[in-house]
């Protein structure tokens, strides 16, 4: 018995450990209303022929409301195509269990913005977008990790794998992308 409390108590105190703590870039809560934001996280990048692209999570709670913002940046001394979030825009993450979770674009639309580089001699693209949870898909979400992400733009879908493991290039810290959710949905509940 005295061996299995010890247990016990080890595997508590390891998973308190292991979890990662939140971060916020905004925590605001005044007259209006509460808005919190986890810091941008890495979930993909590539590099490859003079074009970079990364896409960023940020997960929100705005008066109640889970929302996640994604941030995608495109560079390159070529031309870059417009992709644009509508109202039928989606996200779609495949976890490793099997079972898809999708979330729904908040309805803005949105074309990005094309900013000139002069010093690289680049053009970058920014797109933003917020999407909105459906019932149930925060639960499955924090039960596996995800292993593919689909997002429906207007006009194409394009899928992204994700990695157990990223090293960022662009910013040199080691990400986790397959367990985002599982890590940080907590921050915003």
């Amino acid at each position: 018995m005295k061996y299995a409390l010890v247990a016990i108590i080890c595997f508590l105190q390891y998973n308190l450990h292991a979890q990662k703590p939140c971060e916020y870039g905004t925590n605001v809560v005044d007259s209006i209303g509460s808005y919190k934001a986890t810091k941008e996280y890495v979930v993909h990048e590539r590099n490859f022929a003079g074009k970079s692209s990364y896409i960023f999570f940020s997960l929100v709670n705005s008066d109640g409301t889970p929302l996640l913002n994604l941030q995608q940046i495109e560079k390159s001394a070529d031309f870059i195509k417009a992709n644009c979030f509508d109202n039928n825009s989606k996200i779609y993450l495949q976890l490793t269990n099997g079972k898809v979770v999708t979330l729904i674009h908040d309805k803005e639309e949105s074309c990005g913005t094309m900013i000139a580089v002069n010093e690289e001699s680049k053009y970058s693209r920014l797109l933003s977008g917020s999407f909105m949870f459906m019932q149930g898909s925060i639960e499955a979400l924090k039960e596996a990790p995800v292993s593919l992400i689909r997002i429906k733009y207007t006009t194409e879908t394009i899928d992204y794998i994700f990695k157990k493991e990223l090293v960022s290039e662009l910013t040199k810290v080691t990400y986790e992308p397959e367990n985002y959710f599982v890590n940080y949905l907590k921050c915003i509940e």
